[in-house]
């Protein structure tokens, strides 16, 4: 039986534009067959305009055979929505599996969080612009914390500002609010703190889409911050290439599998 997306908010999204699929965010989970109690939100990339669908279920059953419960986030995009819809997409998932922890079997201290391309922006954005909740919500779901534990960016697409920014993927996040004040928000090397998540984070080194300066931003930032990371980069050209199991790279998911489970995942 082929796992059921399920809407993010029952009675709607807020600012949502009308009740056609791609407004309605959704959570599609997959269970794996023996739980360790951790899980993973898996955001496919695609300049905030689609998603990939090799960077979605392919991923989610991965996770399964290393007994994590995996959450494809199906998240609202641009030109027709803009930030910040997004965040509070990924936001919102992250919470739900917080606040359902105990019914789920999940350890709501092992939520981690994973993303590709533009997904791996959205996934780096929640992980320093994530809150601890409103305590005077009405909706539970709203109450705990959206901070993932830990973050997974697969050539992540990371700074809106200078020549590395990736500019299709700018006009679909912020739309006609662009400006310099946002894009420095929205550059989420900026914004790491002491707080941030541990990362592990995966690149090409001839990626012409996303240069290689944006995980390294990122990178520099969490050094600064004292954030423990790990880096991978591979002597290969080619972006959006998923598993990627026939090149020299294919390793890059058994080093992830090795990180996660130091990380207790």
């Amino acid at each position: 039986m082929n796992p059921t997306p399920q809407p993010l908010w029952k009675d709607g999204a807020p600012g949502a534009l009308g009740k056609e699929p791609d407004d309605i965010p959704t959570l599609t989970t997959y269970l794996p067959e023996k739980p360790n109690g951790s899980a993973v939100v898996v955001c496919p990339g695609g300049g905030y305009r689609m998603l990939a669908p090799h960077e979605g279920e392919p991923f989610a059953k991965w996770f399964n055979t290393l007994g994590i419960t995996a959450y494809l986030l199906h998240y609202r995009l641009g030109p027709k929505y803009n930030h910040p819809v997004m965040l509070q997409d990924v936001s919102r998932a992250i919470r739900t599996i917080r606040a359902n922890a105990a019914a789920w079997k999940i350890d709501p201290k092992r939520i981690g969080v994973m993303g590709f391309s533009a997904g791996g922006h959205l996934s780096s954005s929640v992980s320093v612009h994530y809150d601890a909740g409103d305590e005077n919500s009405a909706d539970p779901i709203e109450r705990v914390s959206s901070r993932p534990d830990v973050s997974i960016l697969v050539y992540p697409w990371i700074t809106c500002i200078g020549e590395f920014a990736h500019q299709g993927s700018i006009s679909n996040l912020l739309g006609p609010h662009d400006s310099p004040a946002m894009r420095n928000k929205m550059s989420t090397e900026l914004h790491v703190t002491k707080d941030t998540p541990p990362a592990f984070i995966y690149h090409r080194y001839g990626d012409k889409t996303v240069p290689l300066e944006n995980p390294f931003a990122y990178a520099a930032a969490l050094r600064k911050a004292g954030v423990r990371f790990e880096l991978h980069l591979y002597d290969e050209d080619g972006h959006g290439q998923g598993f990627a199991l026939e090149s020299v790279d294919k390793d890059w998911t058994e080093r992830l599998a090795n990180w996660l489970k130091n990380k207790g995942f």
